[in-house]
């Protein structure tokens, strides 16, 4: 039997937590691995893991003490999903706080390519390793005020290209855009000011007319794709090309 279990980052709100959910319902066993604990999942499916992904040092530690190994241990198929992020500091580049910096460098990047490698080295035992890397458009398109955002899911497109060209046959990688999607960093991008983020009002636009996808159907696609064969064939892609 093809057993499958995911490694599930940010899974208490927002695209995260309707991925949680989804995988749940496919009975997909998650570790969930959030700065908190979910008010929601009450499910033997589900563990979590109250780490703040930002802390680098926290991250290492928690690593090395073998829990992802072990959580991972008799699965055919581990899927590790690096949903976690933050879009702060917003603004033009002279005014960011570069405490922010740091903090947003460290969880957009640094954690989900820490995990990466946690998981390429798992158990000899875990046949298909799949990574998936949640991206944003903001990867591909630069925004004025989002020079953080951007530069650091840029990383993540670039990381998921890279490490396809290692060609190693028991590991598929993708940094997959998931569409504009409602949820509270669409509300924050909502609350910001236009002197720092210019073009709040195209995001004002996609709200007002509907055009937001949900993040139970974002969920869903990103999944489907995830756990398809035709994952890890592009290393970068965007659920809204897909067929």
């Amino acid at each position: 039997m093809n057993t499958i279990k995911a490694i599930l980052t940010g899974h208490t709100r927002g695209l995260g937590a309707a991925l949680a959910d989804t995988l749940i319902a496919r009975g997909i066993a998650v570790l969930g691995v959030s700065r908190t604990r979910s008010a929601v999942h009450a499910s033997g499916l589900l563990k979590e893991v109250e780490l703040d992904l930002a802390d680098i040092n926290a991250l290492q530690t928690w690593i090395e003490t073998g829990a992802l190994k072990r959580f991972v241990d008799g699965a055919h198929t581990v899927v590790l999903i690096n949903n976690a992020g933050m879009l702060q500091p917003v603004g033009p580049v002279e005014g960011q706080d570069v405490g922010a910096i740091g903090r947003s460098v460290s969880l957009n990047v640094a954690a989900p390519l820490m995990l990466s490698a946690a998981v390429a080295a798992s158990a000899p035992s875990v046949l298909d390793r799949r990574i998936v890397h949640i991206s944003s458009g903001a990867a591909r398109n630069a925004y004025p005020g989002w020079s953080i955002y951007c530069a650091t899911k840029a990383a993540l497109d670039h990381h998921a290209r890279a490490v396809a060209l290692d060609h190693n046959r028991a590991l598929r990688i993708g940094s997959v855009a998931p569409g504009v999607i409602d949820t509270d960093m669409q509300a924050e991008i909502r609350g910001t000011g236009l002197d720092a983020f210019p073009l709040r009002e195209k995001f004002d636009d996609l709200k007002r007319s509907g055009q937001l996808s949900t993040p139970a159907d974002a969920a869903r696609k990103v999944l489907d794709y995830a756990l398809s064969d035709a994952f890890g064939e592009t290393p970068v892609t965007d659920v809204r090309e897909l067929a």
